[in-house]
């Protein structure tokens, strides 16, 4: 069994009075794993997403 089906059977155990509690601590790690990413990179992402997001690149990383 996978860890996500781990955690879905997990869930699925518990009463749905909990189902806020589990959305909150989901987005609590949401932004935690954000926060650990280069502010730099993210602010970059929309501006280098111009010359990414092509059918030229996507073929040219097709193979990858």
């Amino acid at each position: 069994m996978t860890g996500i089906n781990q955690i879905i059977n997990e869930i699925e155990m518990l009463p749905s009075e909990y189902f806020q509690d589990i959305m909150d601590f989901i987005g609590y790690l949401k932004l935690k794993h954000l926060k650990s990413i280069p502010e730099t990179m993210i602010l970059s992402e929309k501006s280098l997403a111009k010359d990414w997001d092509t059918p030229e690149e996507d073929k040219a990383w097709a193979n990858l």
